[in-house]
């Protein structure tokens, strides 16, 4: 949105954060973020105003849909709006912008925007520091685990697998009564073997030890509740027992500002996973993705994505007795995951065979990879 403003000559007013999603969640821009410092930063870019000016509150306004994935033509020509609107309410900003061929200046615009202009509130950024040393002082290196194991999340895709039949109906039932969630019947299983479930606590403490981390490796937890708690998580417990979670790491009082803030405590696992020597999320969420490029833009950090789709085959081997766990399993999975290490690379283009503007959603995302026009000293491998 703010390279959208940038685009149509618009000031851009503070946005008003959903509060309505499966977290229910109060938080405001600015207990968020630190808005004097994003307006701040970007005052040669484009205008910034806390709040719609009183004079135009109650000014007829167009409420707009912007076109997913369109290039700054498109925003050119929406400028038009502004000769009978003085405001344009944007229903919905997620990937509004296209990936590509938009000008360097525009994609350098976007990152500023993301890794300068936008910093947590002072408290979320104040704790989060204190979290990532005292991980540190633990044993020196960590892996962030993001382990969205959440009820959201099972829901939402329809992923059951591992799951007793009263928790996949919970989900079910869930699913269906989540009126902005479009799609109710999934097959678990077809989503499982495309690849579009996450990981199971389980499937990622196979995943870890076959490429050679050692029982003794200290992984913190990224998530929020974890479904079923104890009973799924004992079974990634049981091969790594150094899990931490920032209940334990932090004390109720630290915790006590950030109850009930699910964006907020999001916040502080976003921070300590962009810090972590190693990132490895268990599902390709907007979270994952956006940590992944944070990472990237700061040197290219190792960020391991799990082969999903892969692993579901090697994990079903395993079960069948195809397959047993090994030097062999091991080299198989280290085999697959050589070029899923966060290392320089360009942006993947959209899936061959894909025609019309169905392409842009199979393109990888530009907050994903935002190599090559925000990455100037890397080279391409």
């Amino acid at each position: 949105m703010v390279a959208v403003a940038h685009i149509m000559n618009a000031t851009l007013v503070i946005p008003q954060l959903d509060k309505r999603s499966f977290w229910k969640d109060s938080s405001t821009f600015s207990d968020m973020f630190d808005e004097v410092h994003f307006i701040k930063t970007l005052r040669g870019d484009l205008r910034i105003a806390k709040e719609l000016p009183k004079e135009l509150e109650s000014v007829p306004r167009a409420r707009k849909h912007f076109t997913s994935w369109s290039g700054v033509g498109y925003y050119e020509e929406m400028t038009q709006l502004f000769k009978e609107y003085q405001v344009i309410h944007v229903a919905k900003s997620d990937s509004r912008l296209a990936n590509n061929d938009l000008p360097l200046d525009i994609q350098r615009l976007r990152c500023r925007a993301l890794y300068y202009a936008l910093r947590f509130s002072p408290p979320i950024e104040i704790l989060g520091e204190k979290l990532v040393e005292r991980l540190r002082s633990l044993g020196g290196r960590y892996i962030a685990l993001h382990l969205r194991y959440e009820k959201d999340m099972l829901s939402f895709t329809g992923c059951t697998y591992g799951l007793t039949d009263a928790e996949s109906k919970e989900l079910t039932i869930m699913r269906e009564n989540t009126n902005h969630w479009k799609v109710k019947k999934i097959n678990s299983t077809e989503q499982r073997i495309g690849g579009y479930c996450p990981l199971t606590p389980k499937e990622v403490g196979i995943f870890l030890q076959a490429l050679g981390y050692p029982p003794s490796t200290i992984i913190y937890i990224a998530a929020g509740e974890i479904y079923g708690g104890n009973t799924h998580l004992s079974e990634l417990m049981y091969r790594f027992p150094n899990l931490v979670f920032k209940e334990t790491l932090a004390t109720k009082e630290e915790l006590k500002a950030f109850a009930n803030h699910a964006s907020q405590t999001a916040a502080l696992d976003y921070l300590i996973s962009v810090e972590s020597d190693v990132f490895i999320p268990s599902h390709s969420g907007n979270m994952a993705r956006a940590v992944e490029g944070h990472r990237r833009f700061l040197g290219h950090r190792k960020t391991i994505t799990p082969d999903r789709r892969g692993l579901v085959e090697l994990f079903d081997k395993l079960k069948s007795g195809k397959l047993r766990e090994g030097p062999s399993f091991s080299q198989r999975v280290q085999q697959i995951h050589e070029n899923w290490q966060g290392g320089p690379r360009k942006r993947k283009g959209p899936l061959p065979g894909i025609k019309g503007r169905a392409r842009f959603r199979t393109e990888e995302s530009f907050y994903e990879n935002p190599y090559p026009e925000c990455i100037c000293s890397s080279k391409a491998a």
